[in-house]
């Protein structure tokens, strides 16, 4: 009986030790995501701090909203992580056709109603702000074929018409860029830094 009695004590003990470790286990790692999230967060806020006084320069000399600027930036390079845009400081998917600056590289384009994965040569930068200023000069000069091509963008005064804008006036492939643009300024507040 004494041990029956022993074992029953050591084998409650045990589970409670495990318990009490599991419990211990789950805090620690909900304080490591929380920490993580930080970071992330943290990171975010970095990214928008470094960029927003060149945009907001860049709209004194070009009328491009810099909650526009930064918000496909943000969703063009993926906070900067993508392999262009930390290669090659290519931060808003800019073609081009001269092998002596530019890349090939696979991309998505959404075309007769799907998606595709092709390859194109994008644009080599030597640093972020070049990429910046390329993206406002495609707008306030427009293309090759068309100057006024982004004549709406320009004339734009708050970043939903911008973001629509650019839809309108054939930016890019994706059906929902505009609402993407939209969700990421709203989240980010970032319509704070236009002028």
């Amino acid at each position: 009986m004494v041990v029956l009695v022993a074992l029953f004590t050591i084998g409650v003990g045990l589970v409670l030790l495990v318990q009490y470790h599991g419990e211990q286990m789950q805090a620690r790692l909900e304080k490591e995501a929380k920490q993580e999230q930080l970071s992330k967060a943290n990171q975010k806020q970095q990214f928008i701090k470094k960029m927003v006084p060149y945009a907001q320069k860049l709209q004194t000399d070009y009328h491009v909203l810099p909650s526009i600027t930064l918000a496909q930036a943000i969703l063009e390079s993926d906070w900067g992580k993508s392999t262009l845009a930390a290669d090659y400081h290519n931060y808003f998917g800019i073609k081009g056709d001269d092998p002596a600056n530019t890349k090939e590289m696979t991309t998505k384009e959404y075309l007769n109603g799907q998606w595709i994965t092709t390859t194109a040569r994008f644009r080599v930068y030597d640093d972020y702000q070049a990429s910046m200023l390329d993206h406002v000069l495609l707008f306030a000069k427009g293309t090759t074929w068309n100057p006024n091509q982004y004549q709406h963008v320009i004339a734009a005064t708050d970043y939903q018409q911008a973001a629509n804008a650019l839809k309108q006036d054939g930016y890019a492939t994706d059906p929902d860029y505009p609402a993407k643009l939209i969700e990421i300024v709203k989240t980010y507040q970032l319509n704070q830094y236009d002028q």
